[in-house]
């Protein structure tokens, strides 16, 4: 047995992180297997190691004879730079807790125990929305317990105590917690918090402590009214994340405490599980869970400079752990996204299967309807129903060596109806979807809206109640009423060529407001063809096509 040691420098505490590194690889696969708060996406275990590998990467680039203080900074400076989901970014504030208890003497007996307050109180400072049950929990009360040793007692002593105290809180997270009480499983950030402490205990002490039995729980039903209030402050983020199908990481620059804040509240109106540390230096690592990804990253602008944004979507990346599932059918299909009764049946008429959007669409859904075709083959049109971005991941997740899966660049109904219309089952999957593509694009497409309240649009100040035309997404047309405005937006598109208009009528679209524009194209655009179907979608009066 080593020698145990009463202070620890340097060259010890990078022995300390290279031990981390290694007990969560080797419990990473259980750790990830308890992760059913605040999201089951079976990935606390992986975060917590690309965390401390993270941050021991940093520490390497110390020079040998570094000081615990410096070596100590670096691994903050690497946590928050890397930390990956909750119990990364709250690791990260381990080691940042650490950092400042050494930053003038040795890491011993009493600068353990506030480098472990500090965290703490760095954690809990963290959180937007707070839950007992959690990593944090565990934090605490291993804290708690290092202050509590008496004054004499060695490092060895108080860091067997703390973590002790962290294995006990982790077996009572069940009772405090409904999801994890409910699965019967403990908090899987807090098993990897008492394998981090361990650590330092066998670095110390040269013993690492037995905890084979930390994951042998019973369910315990627990219905979140049940849960006995707390004396101690309630700790960790995770309101309800029904809808909050994104997470967001990015580390944020050139920003100061009020923008962070300013930051915080913004990121708490957008989703939950709101984490925002920093590493005292003047970056700060920003984690939520939400519905807009989009609108996470914009959020960054207006508080400092963002860097190393990470977006990733729970229900994508646990499909994309299943394993390949053999096609049904070695066949071609269609998936057209659409929104209205008659448009349904007129992509249906053509072939394609049908996904209604009346509602808004997730790309989870997007993925289900792709894997229950159970073809091979699937040219997908989402026309205008998704963003880019989350086209690209269901892509991605749909694909594997049994299915080939490609989303074709329709932004709008109609373009999926052009596109429709030249699909060809005999030809190769690539040159379809490249007539199809090629349909699309080149089929100018607009709308017709009346404006709901006064805007301001790129062509000028709209009211209530004024007839708005569009080309693509963008305001072309404000006019008095909505008649007027389809004749302009006609004129418009038609102004550079065309031979064929496609009216999509809409189920607000008002009596004869079809024949009007119908007659307004022949008799100023002679020989321009018009076709006029109910499609039935809300919003738009009508969309239109050019081709």
């Amino acid at each position: 047995m080593l020698e145990a040691l009463q202070s620890v420098d340097g060259v010890a505490l990078r022995r300390w992180a290279r031990a981390c590194v290694d007990g969560l690889d080797s419990r990473r696969e259980e750790i990830n297997r308890l992760n059913v708060f605040p999201v089951p996406d079976s990935d606390t275990g992986t975060n917590l190691l690309f965390t401390m590998q993270a941050a021991a990467e940093e520490g390497a680039t110390a020079a040998e004879d570094a000081s615990v203080g410096e070596v100590a900074a670096a691994l903050a400076r690497g946590a928050v730079a890397g930390a990956r989901g909750n119990s990364g970014v709250i690791l990260s504030q381990v080691l940042r807790g650490i950092a400042e208890a050494v930053a003038a003497g040795p890491l011993d007996a009493d600068s353990v125990r506030g480098a472990l307050n500090e965290a703490a109180v760095l954690a809990a400072e963290a959180i937007s929305i707070p839950v007992e049950g959690t990593i944090v929990t565990v934090l605490r009360h291993a804290a708690a317990s290092a202050s509590a040793c008496p004054r004499g007692t060695d490092l060895g002593g108080v860091v067997t105590v703390a973590a002790a105290a962290a294995a006990a809180a982790l077996g009572k997270t069940p009772s405090q917690l409904a999801a994890l009480g409910n699965a019967g499983v403990v908090d899987a950030g807090g098993l990897g918090l008492v394998v981090i402490l361990d650590a330092l205990v066998a670095v110390v002490t040269g013993v690492t402590p037995e905890r084979s039995d930390l994951t042998a729980v019973v369910p315990v039903v627990v219905e979140p009214a049940e849960v006995a209030p707390s004396a101690e402050p309630a700790v960790e983020c995770g309101q309800d994340a029904v809808g909050q199908d994104f997470e967001v990481m990015y580390l944020l620059g050139n920003s100061d405490d009020s923008r962070v804040d300013a930051l915080r509240t913004r990121l708490d109106d957008l989703g939950d599980s709101v984490v925002i540390v920093g590493d005292g230096a003047g970056s700060w690592s920003v984690h939520v869970h939400c519905s807009d990804p989009g609108a996470a990253v914009e959020a960054a602008l207006a508080a400092g400079l963002p860097r190393q944004i990470r977006i990733s979507c729970f229900a994508l990346d646990a499909a994309r752990e299943r394993p390949p599932v053999p096609a049904k059918s070695t066949s071609r299909a269609i998936l057209a996204v659409v929104a209205g009764d008659g448009a349904a049946e007129l992509f249906a008429a053509e072939g394609a299967a049908v996904l209604r959007c009346d509602e808004p669409v997730t790309p989870h859904q997007l993925l289900a309807a792709i894997r229950n075709l159970g073809y091979g083959e699937v040219l997908v049109l989402p026309n205008g129903a998704l963003p880019a971005q989350e086209l690209v991941t269901v892509g991605v997740a749909a694909r594997d060596e049994n299915h080939s899966v490609q989303l074709l660049p329709s932004s709008s109904m109609v373009q999926g109806l052009a596109a429709l219309a030249v699909h060809d089952p005999e030809r190769v999957a690539v040159d379809d979807a490249f007539a199809m593509s090629e349909a699309a694009a080149t089929t100018r497409w607009g709308s017709l809206r009346v404006a709901e309240e006064r805007a301001l649009t790129l062509v000028g100040t709209c009211e209530r109640g004024d007839g708005l035309g569009l080309l693509g997404r963008e305001v072309v047309v404000i006019a008095p009423d909505a008649a007027e405005a389809g004749r302009r937006l006609l004129d418009n598109v038609l102004g550079v060529g065309g031979e064929l208009v496609t009216l999509l009528l809409g189920a607000g679209v008002p009596d004869g407001l079809a024949d009007l524009l119908t007659d307004h194209v022949a008799k100023h655009h002679p020989g321009v063809e018009v076709l006029v179907y109910p499609g039935g979608q809300d919003g738009d009066l009508l969309q239109l096509g050019v081709e």
